[in-house]
Protein backbone atom coordinates (compact mmCIF):
# COMPACT_ATOMS: atom_id res chain seq x y z
CA UNK A 1 0.00 0.00 0.00
CA UNK A 2 1.53 3.17 -0.74
CA UNK A 3 1.82 5.97 1.44
CA UNK A 4 2.56 9.66 1.65
CA UNK A 5 5.35 10.34 3.66
CA UNK A 6 7.54 13.58 4.51
CA UNK A 7 9.91 15.09 7.07
CA UNK A 8 8.51 14.80 10.78
CA UNK A 9 7.29 18.37 11.80
CA UNK A 10 9.01 18.95 15.42
CA UNK A 11 7.21 21.10 18.17
CA UNK A 12 9.10 23.72 19.12
CA UNK A 13 9.07 23.14 22.62
CA UNK A 14 7.77 26.32 24.23
CA UNK A 15 5.09 28.60 23.29
CA UNK A 16 5.49 32.06 22.71
CA UNK A 17 3.93 34.05 25.60
CA UNK A 18 1.45 37.01 24.52
CA UNK A 19 0.46 37.87 27.63
CA UNK A 20 -0.40 35.96 30.95
CA UNK A 21 -3.57 34.62 29.86
CA UNK A 22 -3.47 34.83 25.90
CA UNK A 23 -0.64 32.15 23.69
CA UNK A 24 -0.77 32.06 20.36
CA UNK A 25 -1.94 28.81 17.98
CA UNK A 26 -0.32 26.78 15.46
CA UNK A 27 -2.04 27.63 12.24
CA UNK A 28 -4.22 24.96 10.76
CA UNK A 29 -4.21 23.04 7.21
CA UNK A 30 -7.38 22.42 5.39
CA UNK A 31 -7.21 19.03 3.32
CA UNK A 32 -8.58 18.86 0.03
CA UNK A 33 -8.76 15.77 -2.03
CA UNK A 34 -10.61 12.99 -4.51
CA UNK A 35 -11.61 9.28 -3.94
CA UNK A 36 -11.35 7.06 -6.84
CA UNK A 37 -11.60 3.35 -6.55
CA UNK A 38 -9.52 0.86 -8.39
CA UNK A 39 -11.30 1.02 -11.97
CA UNK A 40 -10.63 5.30 -11.76
CA UNK A 41 -14.20 6.02 -10.97
CA UNK A 42 -15.42 8.91 -8.37
CA UNK A 43 -16.55 7.15 -4.95
CA UNK A 44 -19.61 9.55 -4.69
CA UNK A 45 -19.90 9.77 -0.14
CA UNK A 46 -16.98 7.95 0.39
CA UNK A 47 -16.22 8.43 4.20
CA UNK A 48 -12.38 10.14 4.96
CA UNK A 49 -10.96 10.05 8.45
CA UNK A 50 -8.32 11.48 9.68
CA UNK A 51 -5.91 10.45 13.47
CA UNK A 52 -2.90 10.80 14.75
CA UNK A 53 -3.56 7.56 16.61
CA UNK A 54 -1.08 5.78 14.24
CA UNK A 55 -0.13 2.81 17.00
CA UNK A 56 -3.90 1.56 17.37
CA UNK A 57 -5.97 -0.37 14.95
CA UNK A 58 -8.71 1.05 12.99
CA UNK A 59 -11.58 0.93 15.41
CA UNK A 60 -9.77 2.11 18.52
CA UNK A 61 -8.38 5.32 16.74
CA UNK A 62 -9.33 8.49 17.75
CA UNK A 63 -10.27 10.90 14.61
CA UNK A 64 -9.39 14.06 14.16
CA UNK A 65 -11.61 15.03 11.30
CA UNK A 66 -14.07 12.83 9.70
CA UNK A 67 -15.64 14.21 6.05
CA UNK A 68 -17.99 12.95 3.81
CA UNK A 69 -16.95 13.41 0.15
CA UNK A 70 -19.61 14.86 -2.31
CA UNK A 71 -21.69 13.15 -5.83
CA UNK A 72 -17.81 13.18 -7.31
CA UNK A 73 -16.22 11.94 -4.97
CA UNK A 74 -14.30 15.17 -3.65
CA UNK A 75 -13.75 16.10 0.04
CA UNK A 76 -12.56 18.91 1.81
CA UNK A 77 -11.45 18.24 6.05
CA UNK A 78 -10.33 21.17 7.78
CA UNK A 79 -9.04 22.15 11.03
CA UNK A 80 -5.83 19.62 10.77
CA UNK A 81 -2.75 20.61 12.72
CA UNK A 82 0.70 19.99 11.83
CA UNK A 83 1.60 16.32 12.34
CA UNK A 84 1.70 12.96 10.72
CA UNK A 85 -1.38 11.22 10.23
CA UNK A 86 -3.53 7.52 8.60
CA UNK A 87 -6.21 8.75 6.22
CA UNK A 88 -8.83 5.89 6.32
CA UNK A 89 -11.36 5.74 3.82
CA UNK A 90 -14.93 3.81 3.87
CA UNK A 91 -17.66 3.41 2.02
CA UNK A 92 -20.78 2.85 4.21
CA UNK A 93 -19.48 -0.20 6.92
CA UNK A 94 -16.46 -1.08 4.63
CA UNK A 95 -13.22 -0.06 4.81
CA UNK A 96 -11.46 0.55 1.47
CA UNK A 97 -8.22 2.12 1.71
CA UNK A 98 -5.37 3.81 3.86
CA UNK A 99 -3.11 6.23 3.46
CA UNK A 100 -0.06 7.76 5.34
CA UNK A 101 0.45 11.47 5.18
CA UNK A 102 2.10 14.32 6.96
CA UNK A 103 1.04 18.08 7.25
CA UNK A 104 3.32 19.89 7.53
CA UNK A 105 3.45 23.59 9.30
CA UNK A 106 2.08 26.67 7.70
CA UNK A 107 0.36 25.06 5.20
CA UNK A 108 -2.68 26.33 4.72
CA UNK A 109 -3.84 24.19 2.02
CA UNK A 110 -2.79 20.39 1.52
CA UNK A 111 -4.27 18.00 -1.39
CA UNK A 112 -4.52 14.40 0.09
CA UNK A 113 -5.90 12.01 -2.93
CA UNK A 114 -6.79 8.60 -2.76
CA UNK A 115 -6.58 7.01 -5.81
CA UNK A 116 -7.18 3.01 -5.62
CA UNK A 117 -6.12 2.49 -9.29
CA UNK A 118 -2.13 2.94 -8.44
CA UNK A 119 0.22 0.76 -8.84
CA UNK A 120 0.88 -0.38 -4.65
CA UNK A 121 -2.97 -0.96 -4.32
CA UNK A 122 -4.00 -3.25 -7.15
CA UNK A 123 -0.98 -5.31 -6.15
CA UNK A 124 -2.81 -6.47 -3.06
CA UNK A 125 -6.11 -7.13 -4.59
CA UNK A 126 -6.45 -11.28 -4.43
CA UNK A 127 -6.23 -13.23 -7.81
CA UNK A 128 -10.59 -13.34 -8.09
CA UNK A 129 -10.67 -9.82 -7.03
CA UNK A 130 -7.98 -8.46 -10.28
CA UNK A 131 -10.33 -10.62 -12.73
CA UNK A 132 -13.40 -9.13 -11.51
CA UNK A 133 -11.54 -5.46 -12.08
CA UNK A 134 -10.52 -6.48 -15.15
CA UNK A 135 -14.01 -7.93 -16.25
CA UNK A 136 -15.47 -4.27 -14.94
CA UNK A 137 -12.96 -2.28 -16.96
CA UNK A 138 -13.50 -4.19 -20.40
CA UNK A 139 -17.45 -3.88 -19.53
CA UNK A 140 -16.86 -0.46 -18.56
CA UNK A 141 -14.76 0.63 -21.42
CA UNK A 142 -17.41 -0.82 -23.79
CA UNK A 143 -20.23 1.30 -21.82
CA UNK A 144 -18.13 4.71 -22.86
CA UNK A 145 -17.71 3.56 -25.86
CA UNK A 146 -21.56 3.00 -26.35
CA UNK A 147 -22.27 6.36 -25.00
CA UNK A 148 -19.99 8.01 -26.74
CA UNK A 149 -21.37 6.34 -29.91
CA UNK A 150 -24.90 7.57 -28.63
CA UNK A 151 -23.70 10.83 -28.14
CA UNK A 152 -22.63 11.35 -31.96
CA UNK A 153 -25.61 10.23 -33.64
CA UNK A 154 -27.91 12.19 -31.13
CA UNK A 155 -25.95 15.11 -32.78
CA UNK A 156 -25.90 13.71 -36.26
CA UNK A 157 -30.04 13.21 -35.70
CA UNK A 158 -30.09 16.88 -34.38
CA UNK A 159 -28.11 18.15 -37.65
CA UNK A 160 -29.77 16.15 -39.76
CA UNK A 161 -33.53 17.05 -38.53
CA UNK A 162 -32.25 20.63 -39.00
CA UNK A 163 -30.87 20.14 -42.23
CA UNK A 164 -34.44 18.84 -43.06
CA UNK A 165 -36.60 21.88 -41.96
CA UNK A 166 -34.07 24.32 -43.65
CA UNK A 167 -34.40 22.58 -46.82
CA UNK A 168 -37.97 21.99 -46.84
CA UNK A 169 -39.70 24.93 -48.20
CA UNK A 170 -37.24 24.95 -51.28
CA UNK A 171 -36.65 21.49 -51.61
CA UNK A 172 -32.93 21.90 -51.04
CA UNK A 173 -30.32 19.40 -51.12
CA UNK A 174 -29.64 17.07 -48.68
CA UNK A 175 -27.58 14.44 -50.12
CA UNK A 176 -25.16 14.64 -47.15
CA UNK A 177 -27.69 14.11 -44.73
CA UNK A 178 -28.89 10.91 -46.50
CA UNK A 179 -25.15 9.66 -46.47
CA UNK A 180 -25.22 10.65 -42.67
CA UNK A 181 -27.86 8.85 -41.75
CA UNK A 182 -26.91 6.01 -43.75
CA UNK A 183 -23.68 5.91 -41.12
CA UNK A 184 -25.84 6.21 -38.28
CA UNK A 185 -27.67 2.97 -39.03
CA UNK A 186 -24.39 1.48 -40.16
CA UNK A 187 -23.36 2.10 -36.63
CA UNK A 188 -26.79 1.38 -34.66
CA UNK A 189 -28.08 -0.83 -37.06
CA UNK A 190 -31.02 -2.16 -34.20
CA UNK A 191 -32.13 1.66 -33.38
CA UNK A 192 -35.82 2.14 -35.23
CA UNK A 193 -35.89 5.36 -34.55
CA UNK A 194 -32.08 5.86 -37.18
CA UNK A 195 -33.95 3.82 -39.58
CA UNK A 196 -37.01 6.44 -39.44
CA UNK A 197 -34.94 9.15 -39.69
CA UNK A 198 -33.33 7.91 -42.73
CA UNK A 199 -35.92 7.56 -44.22
CA UNK A 200 -37.26 11.21 -43.90
CA UNK A 201 -33.72 12.39 -45.25
CA UNK A 202 -33.83 9.84 -48.41
CA UNK A 203 -37.49 10.79 -48.96
CA UNK A 204 -36.53 14.72 -48.62
CA UNK A 205 -33.96 13.90 -51.21
CA UNK A 206 -36.33 12.66 -53.47
CA UNK A 207 -38.77 15.18 -53.13
CA UNK A 208 -35.39 17.60 -53.83
CA UNK A 209 -34.82 15.30 -57.28
CA UNK A 210 -38.19 15.48 -57.77
CA UNK A 211 -38.09 19.19 -58.37
CA UNK A 212 -35.31 19.43 -60.47
CA UNK A 213 -37.36 17.00 -62.74
CA UNK A 214 -40.18 19.11 -62.83
CA UNK A 215 -38.03 22.18 -63.62
CA UNK A 216 -36.74 20.44 -66.41
CA UNK A 217 -40.07 18.97 -67.80
CA UNK A 218 -39.46 15.95 -66.76
CA UNK A 219 -41.72 13.36 -65.18
CA UNK A 220 -40.51 12.33 -61.69
CA UNK A 221 -41.82 8.77 -61.69
CA UNK A 222 -39.68 8.33 -65.23
CA UNK A 223 -36.72 9.29 -63.26
CA UNK A 224 -34.43 6.15 -62.12
CA UNK A 225 -32.48 8.24 -59.74
CA UNK A 226 -35.28 10.07 -57.87
CA UNK A 227 -37.53 6.52 -58.00
CA UNK A 228 -34.19 5.09 -56.11
CA UNK A 229 -33.93 7.40 -53.91
CA UNK A 230 -37.68 7.48 -52.89
CA UNK A 231 -36.89 3.20 -52.87
CA UNK A 232 -34.66 3.90 -50.11
CA UNK A 233 -36.88 5.98 -47.94
CA UNK A 234 -39.82 3.43 -48.22
CA UNK A 235 -37.32 0.64 -47.23
CA UNK A 236 -35.66 2.61 -44.39
CA UNK A 237 -39.23 2.95 -43.22
CA UNK A 238 -40.00 -0.53 -43.50
CA UNK A 239 -36.63 -1.10 -41.48
CA UNK A 240 -37.25 0.84 -38.89
CA UNK A 241 -41.00 -0.06 -38.36
CA UNK A 242 -39.66 -3.82 -38.17
CA UNK A 243 -37.40 -3.14 -35.62
CA UNK A 244 -40.02 -1.22 -33.26
CA UNK A 245 -42.13 -4.20 -33.80
CA UNK A 246 -39.44 -6.66 -32.67
CA UNK A 247 -37.72 -4.69 -29.68
CA UNK A 248 -38.55 -5.57 -26.18
CA UNK A 249 -40.36 -2.18 -25.31
CA UNK A 250 -42.25 -1.62 -28.84
CA UNK A 251 -43.65 2.21 -29.46
CA UNK A 252 -46.64 1.81 -31.81
CA UNK A 253 -46.94 5.86 -32.20
CA UNK A 254 -43.56 5.50 -34.09
CA UNK A 255 -44.59 2.73 -35.68
CA UNK A 256 -47.54 4.84 -37.26
CA UNK A 257 -45.39 7.72 -38.13
CA UNK A 258 -42.82 5.20 -40.02
CA UNK A 259 -45.89 3.98 -41.91
CA UNK A 260 -47.23 7.52 -42.47
CA UNK A 261 -44.22 8.69 -43.54
CA UNK A 262 -43.99 5.67 -45.81
CA UNK A 263 -47.44 6.09 -47.11
CA UNK A 264 -46.44 9.28 -48.56
CA UNK A 265 -43.64 8.61 -50.22
CA UNK A 266 -45.33 5.55 -51.76
CA UNK A 267 -48.32 8.07 -52.98
CA UNK A 268 -45.19 9.55 -54.60
CA UNK A 269 -44.29 7.14 -56.73
CA UNK A 270 -47.56 6.58 -57.74
CA UNK A 271 -48.05 3.04 -55.76
CA UNK A 272 -51.58 3.81 -54.60
CA UNK A 273 -52.80 0.15 -53.28
CA UNK A 274 -49.48 0.11 -51.19
CA UNK A 275 -49.53 3.94 -50.51
CA UNK A 276 -53.48 3.09 -49.17
CA UNK A 277 -52.11 0.33 -47.01
CA UNK A 278 -49.74 2.01 -45.39
CA UNK A 279 -52.00 4.85 -44.10
CA UNK A 280 -54.24 2.07 -43.17
CA UNK A 281 -51.64 0.06 -40.67
CA UNK A 282 -50.43 3.48 -40.12
CA UNK A 283 -54.19 4.61 -38.65
CA UNK A 284 -54.17 1.07 -36.84
CA UNK A 285 -50.82 1.52 -34.87
CA UNK A 286 -52.38 4.95 -33.75
CA UNK A 287 -56.27 5.57 -34.32
CA UNK A 288 -55.58 8.96 -31.94
CA UNK A 289 -53.90 10.33 -35.07
CA UNK A 290 -56.44 8.28 -36.89
CA UNK A 291 -57.86 11.05 -38.66
CA UNK A 292 -54.68 12.70 -40.04
CA UNK A 293 -53.84 9.40 -41.94
CA UNK A 294 -56.81 8.58 -42.73
CA UNK A 295 -57.34 12.42 -44.59
CA UNK A 296 -54.18 11.52 -46.24
CA UNK A 297 -55.09 8.26 -47.72
CA UNK A 298 -58.36 10.57 -48.79
CA UNK A 299 -56.09 13.08 -50.39
CA UNK A 300 -54.15 10.60 -52.17
CA UNK A 301 -57.09 8.75 -53.38
CA UNK A 302 -58.47 12.15 -54.59
CA UNK A 303 -55.51 13.24 -56.76
CA UNK A 304 -55.60 9.41 -58.23
CA UNK A 305 -59.55 9.84 -58.89
CA UNK A 306 -60.52 7.10 -57.36
CA UNK A 307 -63.75 8.74 -55.78
CA UNK A 308 -65.29 6.24 -54.14
CA UNK A 309 -61.90 5.01 -52.14
CA UNK A 310 -61.30 8.88 -51.00
CA UNK A 311 -65.01 9.31 -50.24
CA UNK A 312 -64.37 6.15 -47.99
CA UNK A 313 -61.28 7.20 -46.11
CA UNK A 314 -62.38 10.81 -46.08
CA UNK A 315 -65.68 9.88 -44.18
CA UNK A 316 -62.99 7.65 -41.65
CA UNK A 317 -61.31 11.14 -41.13
CA UNK A 318 -64.44 12.77 -39.92
CA UNK A 319 -65.05 10.06 -37.71
CA UNK A 320 -61.54 9.75 -36.75
CA UNK A 321 -61.58 13.44 -36.09
CA UNK A 322 -64.60 15.76 -36.68
CA UNK A 323 -62.64 18.71 -36.52
CA UNK A 324 -60.36 18.03 -39.73
CA UNK A 325 -61.46 20.29 -42.22
CA UNK A 326 -59.45 19.13 -44.84
CA UNK A 327 -61.61 15.73 -44.71
CA UNK A 328 -64.73 17.78 -45.59
CA UNK A 329 -63.25 19.37 -48.50
CA UNK A 330 -62.05 16.20 -50.04
CA UNK A 331 -66.02 15.00 -48.97
CA UNK A 332 -68.04 17.54 -51.17
CA UNK A 333 -64.98 17.76 -53.97
CA UNK A 334 -66.05 13.60 -54.45
CA UNK A 335 -69.98 14.68 -53.92
CA UNK A 336 -70.07 17.72 -56.14
CA UNK A 337 -69.10 15.49 -59.04
CA UNK A 338 -72.83 13.75 -58.54
CA UNK A 339 -73.93 17.10 -59.01
CA UNK A 340 -77.64 16.98 -61.28
CA UNK A 341 -79.21 19.90 -63.69
CA UNK A 342 -82.95 20.67 -62.51
CA UNK A 343 -84.16 20.38 -65.91
CA UNK A 344 -87.35 22.59 -64.92
CA UNK A 345 -85.37 25.31 -63.18
CA UNK A 346 -81.96 24.59 -64.78
CA UNK A 347 -80.28 25.46 -61.75
CA UNK A 348 -77.86 22.68 -60.37
CA UNK A 349 -78.67 20.44 -57.57
CA UNK A 350 -76.18 19.20 -54.96
CA UNK A 351 -75.85 16.00 -54.09
CA UNK A 352 -76.64 15.09 -50.56
CA UNK A 353 -74.10 15.86 -48.08
CA UNK A 354 -72.19 18.25 -50.41
CA UNK A 355 -73.33 21.14 -48.92
CA UNK A 356 -73.20 20.12 -45.51
CA UNK A 357 -69.35 19.17 -46.29
CA UNK A 358 -68.40 22.35 -48.09
CA UNK A 359 -69.88 24.13 -45.42
CA UNK A 360 -68.78 22.49 -42.40
CA UNK A 361 -65.21 23.25 -43.76
CA UNK A 362 -66.24 27.11 -44.08
CA UNK A 363 -67.41 26.44 -40.35
CA UNK A 364 -63.53 25.12 -38.94
CA UNK A 365 -61.62 27.07 -41.66
CA UNK A 366 -63.89 29.99 -42.65
CA UNK A 367 -60.25 31.43 -44.23
CA UNK A 368 -59.09 27.94 -45.48
CA UNK A 369 -56.93 27.47 -48.81
CA UNK A 370 -60.15 26.04 -49.96
CA UNK A 371 -63.16 28.96 -49.21
CA UNK A 372 -62.83 31.01 -51.97
CA UNK A 373 -63.39 27.86 -54.57
CA UNK A 374 -65.97 26.49 -51.43
CA UNK A 375 -67.85 29.83 -51.49
CA UNK A 376 -68.50 29.99 -55.48
CA UNK A 377 -69.42 26.22 -55.66
CA UNK A 378 -71.98 26.68 -52.79
CA UNK A 379 -73.20 30.35 -54.89
CA UNK A 380 -74.05 27.71 -58.44
CA UNK A 381 -76.26 25.75 -56.52
CA UNK A 382 -79.62 26.65 -55.48
CA UNK A 383 -79.69 29.15 -52.70
CA UNK A 384 -83.09 28.15 -51.71
CA UNK A 385 -81.44 24.75 -50.12
CA UNK A 386 -79.26 26.97 -47.53
CA UNK A 387 -79.68 30.13 -45.50
CA UNK A 388 -75.89 30.67 -45.05
CA UNK A 389 -72.48 28.61 -45.58
CA UNK A 390 -73.66 26.73 -42.52
CA UNK A 391 -75.76 23.86 -44.30
CA UNK A 392 -78.72 24.43 -42.05
CA UNK A 393 -82.25 24.37 -44.42
CA UNK A 394 -84.53 27.10 -45.04
CA UNK A 395 -87.89 26.52 -43.32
Amino acid sequence: MKTLKGNLWTAAAGAVLFSSTLFAQAPTTTAHGHVQNQAGQNVPSAIVEFTKDKTVAYKDAKMVVKVTADANGNYTAPGLTPGDYFVYVSLGDKHLDQLEVTIKPNTPDMVVDDDMSRAEFIAKLTPEEKKQLEEFKKKNADIVKSNSVIANLNNTLKQVRADLAAAAPTKGDVSKDVADMKQATDQKPEEPLLWLNYGDAAAAQGDHLAAADKANGKLATSDPDTMAMYDTAVTAYKTGIDKDAASKKPLPVQEAVGYGQMGNTLAKENKIPEATAAYESAAKADPTKGGLYYNNEAAVMLNASQSEAALAAADKAIAADPNRADAYYIKGQVLVQKATLDPKTQKLVAPPGCIEAYSKYLELEPNGKFAPSIKEVLAAFDQAQVTKFGGSKKK
